[in-house]
């Protein structure tokens, strides 16, 4: 059948709601299971601006008997039924009524099941429309005048013209009175659009609903916002994928106190729209490290990137250290936190005999020896055990890792195993995380190293909105922008040449790791196609497939372990087609909300 229920937009769901057509649906079924029972009667009313536009009731050949108990409830007998249509021939009639309007339904989980039950068994396609819940509605609503939301208790206490029945139309006509009266109430709080009745039924809180003004015009968009204080002083950065939806949820559907806290402090929200989801990760790093917003944690302190550096000295050491200096022979970093550049350091230490003291030894080595040379923990170069010689080898093993970590991975990976076969699986489960950091901590490094070293890289992938463009300039964000789908290349070159983001000059500083960490996420994902470069772009290849293959071990097994933990707590991981439907105000499966 040519006509068919569209699924709203999100600019739909701003429609005021004077103006939004909805369709109040009841059925009647054989039972609760929509795979197993079947409808029996259908009721529409499609009303707009508080007229009615037209009434659909029909009985349903349900191609079985209706058991006793359901016909005491709702009084629809076999005799009713015997010469009704089947519900291949009432389908396309009720999907020519339903339209593209906002399906309205009491417990709508429930009618919407049976729907797409019949739309699946007689081939109708999908069915997705925007849902207007009256019992989550009226929980939100009323919940402190009512003792329940069941419709005939919502139906009295909003004073309705009809009184439901269980039978479908008539329960659809009070369904009506129920809605208009829930609208009315909803209007008070200033709800006025659909996007409004939805995210009404979804907050908790009024004081913070009334406030929903400050974002109403807000773009669906992607891109970086701000909240600001009286005096304008920025209290917390965020980005978004659609600026509109997320600025909404802060309004009452965020049960946190931080976040309530937040918006009442809060005296006006800016925001930035940008090109891509890239440009406002960046920009929200960038606007949170200059702001230091104190409701934001992630990203506030970017000096809490150190490296791991072998001292300069004549017995050298592993120190962990701000930022290199000239007492420093090799560094390795940024590395984003202390406690990961000491996994990093205690690897080196599991798998090397470097000395671990503190203390600055002189060339004459006589100082005397600690415990750790009895342990085998260390050549002891302090007391003249280790020559200057043996022990400048060892520096300039660990040396090497920094350019080649297969044999530190092979170290640690035959200590693991070694400690496994002797029982030790705690000892065993401290070197595989050793192993894994410093997997990720080298690969991380040698990544952002090399992107540092190039001038300018000019990378575009095509997407559903068209071909992203990226310019990164010296591992930093110089701009991004979204072209039609199929631009030539030279397109994307012209337009590279004005990006003025950022005009990244210099290398990159300790505060920008998290932004070129963003930039290599990004340039990681598959699709990406290098259009030009100024300089090499290209990674290391000593030691590349033992970091390869230990990065991806660490990944798999980070995924189980989350699982596990999932498990042992008694959380329960469902995947659904979409989302819920008994909201007050939802999207179905792949809706625009």
């Amino acid at each position: 059948m040519a006509a068919t229920a569209t699924q709203f937009g999100f600019e739909q769901l701003g429609t005021p709601l004077f103006d939004t057509t909805f369709v109040v649906l009841d059925l009647e079924t054989t039972g609760l299971q929509p795979g197993r029972d079947r409808i029996t009667e259908v009721g529409a009313v499609k009303v707009r601006g508080g007229d009615v536009l037209g009434e659909l009731r029909t009985f349903v050949h349900p191609g079985r008997p209706i058991p006793p108990a359901i016909t005491a409830v709702t009084g629809i007998t076999d005799a009713m039924v015997r010469d009704a249509p089947p519900i291949g021939a009432v389908v396309p009639i009720l999907r020519e009524f339903l339209g593209p309007a906002v399906l309205v339904a009491h417990n709508a989980r429930f009618d919407l099941s049976f729907l797409r039950a019949a739309w699946t068994a007689t081939g109708a396609g999908d069915y997705d429309p925007v849902v207007v819940d009256t019992a989550r509605l009226g929980r939100r609503l009323l919940r402190d005048e009512v003792r329940n939301c069941r419709l005939e208790t919502l139906a009295r206490h909003l004073r309705a013209r009809t009184m439901p029945e269980h039978r479908a139309l008539t329960d659809a006509r009070a369904t009506v009175d129920v809605l208009h009266g829930l609208i009315e109430r909803a209007g008070a709080l200033g709800a006025v659009t659909l996007e409004d009745l939805r995210d009404l039924s979804r907050s908790t809180s009024d004081k913070a609903f009334r406030r929903i003004d400050l974002v109403r015009d807000a773009p669906s968009v992607c891109g970086v916002y701000r909240f600001l204080d009286p005096r304008d002083e920025v209290l917390y950065v965020g980005k978004a994928t659609d600026l509109r939806s997320r600025l909404r949820t802060y309004f009452g559907q965020d049960r946190r106190r931080r976040v309530a806290d937040l918006v009442r402090e809060t005296a006006r929200v800016t925001w930035t729209p940008t090109a891509t989801l890239l440009e406002a990760e960046v920009r929200e790093v960038r606007e949170i490290h200059a702001h230091r917003p104190r409701y934001n944690r992630r990203s506030k302190q970017p000096e809490a990137a150190v490296h791991v550096a072998i001292t300069r000295e004549a017995f050298p050491r592993l120190s962990v250290v701000r930022s290199p200096g000239t007492g420093h022979r090799r560094t390795l970093g940024p590395i984003g936190s202390r406690s990961g550049a000491q996994h990093l350091v205690d690897a080196l230490q599991e798998a090397y005999s470097l000395r671990t003291c503190t203390t600055r030894l002189r060339r004459a080595q006589d100082h005397p020896a600690c415990v750790l040379k009895d342990l085998g923990r260390c050549g002891a170069p302090c007391d003249g055990s280790q020559s200057v010689a043996d022990y400048e080898a060892v520096v300039g093993e660990v040396e090497a890792v920094w350019d080649d970590p297969t044999e530190l991975l092979r170290r640690l990976r035959a200590r693991m195993v070694a400690f496994g076969r002797e029982g030790r699986f705690e000892r065993a489960g401290e070197v595989r995380s050793r192993m894994h950091a410093t997997a990720r901590a080298v690969h991380a490094a040698r990544a952002r190293d090399t992107l540092a070293a190039v001038d300018e890289l000019v990378v575009r992938r095509e997407g559903g909105a068209g071909c992203e463009v990226v310019v990164v300039r010296r591992g930093r964000l110089a701009g991004s922008h979204v072209l039609e789908r199929g631009c030539s290349d030279h397109d994307v070159v012209t337009w590279a040449a004005h990006a003025a983001l950022d005009p990244c000059d210099g290398p990159p500083a300790r505060d920008d790791a998290e932004e070129v960490g963003l930039v290599l996420d990004w340039l990681g994902r598959p699709g990406g196609r290098v259009v030009s470069t100024d300089g090499a772009w290209a990674l290391p290849v000593a030691g590349g497939a033992a970091l390869a293959t230990t990065v991806d071990e660490a990944r798999r097994l980070g995924r189980q372990l989350r699982r596990d933990r999932q498990v042992l707590g008694g959380a329960k991981v469902v995947r659904r087609a979409g989302p819920a439907t008994n909201a007050g105000v939802d999207t179905a499966a792949g809706g625009g909300g």
